[in-house]
């Protein structure tokens, strides 16, 4: 897959502790790259980093120490650089606003000046995520190049990490060819096994379900992209493969998500849940006094489909249908969740 081109080559994953940046290192793993991950330590007790028991040269540390990322990159010496790290989460943004931004856009202004300063680098993929678009809440899927824009502050630094990235190709990854091509992806709503970061519906549906419990559902209208976790990260490796490769048609930003038919409401999520598993149920209130969060989002990946041959394998059937399966049989080895 991908040409051959992770295998024994070093690549450098920040975020390798959370959910998507350990299903992205198990799958370099098993590519036969040779990995390290820089990250804080797991956010959450079980977590998939841990279970996954990854060959990985780990470094916990916090993204916004720039001396400190400089130095891991001068002694690895990755070719590959997938930056992952971030707050990931918009309520929690609400409640850390400075946090949000000094990570999600100083940190990766640090990752990417340090792979601008290491000769060993020759690709970077930023990832962000579909919220960085300016939402007006139509019925429309957004482009690649649609305007920038944020509500909450998650979002809003997000929109920013895009701006950091675009002035670096434009100052420097296409104006010197010695300098790292870059990139960068934003994927769909993800979900898979492994994942227990707060507030995500999958993982509070399966605990309230191993408890015999209903799980509360606070925005059951809210429509998005739903997909499973390998289907963006085939997309960011395909990336990193092409920029690698010096070709310089990749370079920019890129939108992978679901066929139009995955974009599902909260409500008809959990439905589809039930029947895999029929003790997921959903307690519906809607909070008059939440937080904001966007109600409907959706994105075009034409341009992945078309340029990279990028298209999702997994209906959102079957997507729910593996992810449920791998909570139930964790819960079978494990026990009930706590």
């Amino acid at each position: 897959m991908f040409g051959g081109v992770y295998n024994s080559r070093r690549v450098l994953v920040t975020g390798h502790t959370g959910f998507k940046g350990s299903w992205l290192c198990k799958w370099l793993e098993i590519l036969g790259a040779e990995i390290a991950g820089y990250s804080l330590a797991p956010i959450t007790n079980p977590n998939h980093f841990e279970l996954s028991n990854l060959k990985v040269k780990s470094y916990i540390h916090d993204i916004r120490d720039y001396d400190l990322i400089k130095k891991v990159m001068a002694d690895f010496k990755p070719e590959f650089v997938f930056h992952l790290a971030a707050q990931p989460s918009v309520l929690e943004s609400y409640n850390s606003p400075l946090d949000t931004y000094s990570t999600n856009v100083m940190g990766s202004a640090n990752v990417l000046e340090a792979s601008r300063h290491t000769d060993s680098v020759k690709s970077v993929v930023v990832v962000t995520t579909d919220k960085v678009y300016r939402n007006n809440e139509w019925n429309y899927c957004y482009r690649e190049n649609d305007e920038l824009g944020g509500h909450d502050p998650y979002s809003a630094s997000k929109a920013s990490t895009e701006l950091v990235t675009e002035s670096y190709i434009k100052s420097f990854s296409t104006t010197n060819t010695d300098m790292p091509l870059i990139a960068s992806a934003r994927a769909g709503n993800v979900v898979g096994g492994g994942d227990w970061t707060e507030n995500r519906i999958i993982k509070d549906a399966v605990v309230a379900a191993s408890k015999d419990k209903k799980v509360l559902i606070r925005n059951p209208n809210s429509s998005r992209p739903w997909q499973h976790v390998l289907e963006p990260l085939s997309g960011y490796l395909l990336l990193g493969q092409h920029l690698h490769q010096r070709n310089f048609d990749i370079v920019g930003s890129w939108n992978f998500g679901p066929a139009l038919s995955a974009n599902l409401t909260v409500k008809d999520l959990v439905q589809l849940m039930g029947e895999q598993w029929d003790k997921v149920v959903g307690e519906y209130h809607i909070d008059s006094n939440a937080k904001h969060e966007a109600q409907s989002l959706m994105i075009d990946s034409t341009k992945a489909r078309i340029v990279l041959g990028w298209k999702p394998i997994w209906d959102i059937k079957k997507t729910v249908q593996y992810t449920i399966e791998w909570y139930r049989m964790h819960q079978h080895i494990q026990g009930n969740y706590g």
